[in-house]
């Protein structure tokens, strides 16, 4: 009698999974050794048991380099495979953006009153609507763009207006106080001629002591009575007298 068919199921008894997978083990490596040496495959084998141990097998002398060369042929085909699925991508996207375009370009010229021939009367009573709906969006924001300018010349012109009342108050402060000013000078240029005019003769009165050149002086300058005139005359033209002549 023949061995039955093994149910492809996880073997729940703990030895038997082990005695399992080691009988299995053994001769999957052996098939893969005798596929590489009777076909003249490259062929790499890596298994990991259940507790993490690794074991492998590899026909040629680097298991690096033939997992190199594996990664190299995959990606490659992956990479062309995404190549070409990109390049068609980039194409739908092409014609996409290029009836956009088309689209576009049609009503700018139907917007400046080209090519209407093509349209029918609904669509022509849709563009004008279209029209009329921009043309009152164009009318407030200049409406609303002449009123900002309006306010900010309302605003200059109160700001000249206050400096105008403010340099027109300096101004008539400075024309306030002017004449008072002359008619104080007036008055006492008229004080000061009043008062010479009462001054006595001066002439001879302030003469020299008559000491005697022998006697001291005691820091005493002599002055004439033609010095103190011009003196006199000097001060009375400037308006001011001395204390010491009054």
């Amino acid at each position: 009698m023949g061995r039955g068919r093994v149910e492809l199921k996880r073997i729940e008894n703990k030895i038997n999974r082990q005695v399992t997978f080691a009988k299995r083990r053994n001769g999957l490596l052996k098939k893969a050794y005798e596929l590489s040496v009777l076909c003249d495959a490259e062929v790499a084998l890596i298994i990991f048991s259940n507790r993490g141990k690794l074991y492998e097998f590899c026909s040629t002398s680097s298991m690096v380099k033939l997992i190199e060369k594996y990664q190299r042929c995959n990606y490659a085909t992956l990479e062309a495979n995404q190549s070409a699925t990109d390049t068609q991508n980039n194409y739908h996207e092409y014609l996409r953006l290029k009836a956009r375009v088309e689209l576009l370009q049609r009503s700018q010229r139907n917007f400046l009153g080209e090519d209407l021939g093509t349209l029918s009367t609904k669509d022509l009573e849709q563009l004008e609507n279209q029209l009329e709906s921009s043309l009152k969006q164009i009318r407030s924001r200049k409406t609303q763009f002449m009123l900002d300018q309006l306010a900010d010349l309302q605003q200059k012109e109160q700001m000249l207006a206050e400096s105008n009342r403010l340099l027109r108050r300096k101004l008539e402060e400075s024309a306030s106080g002017f004449p008072v000013r002359l008619c104080w000078e007036d008055g006492a240029d008229h004080q000061a001629m009043h008062q010479q005019s009462r001054l006595p003769n001066t002439e001879g009165f302030y003469q020299p002591l008559g000491l005697h050149s022998s006697s001291p002086q005691f820091g005493y300058n002599p002055v004439n009575a033609d010095e103190v005139n011009a003196a006199a005359s000097a001060h009375n033209m400037n308006g001011f007298i001395h204390g010491w002549m009054l």
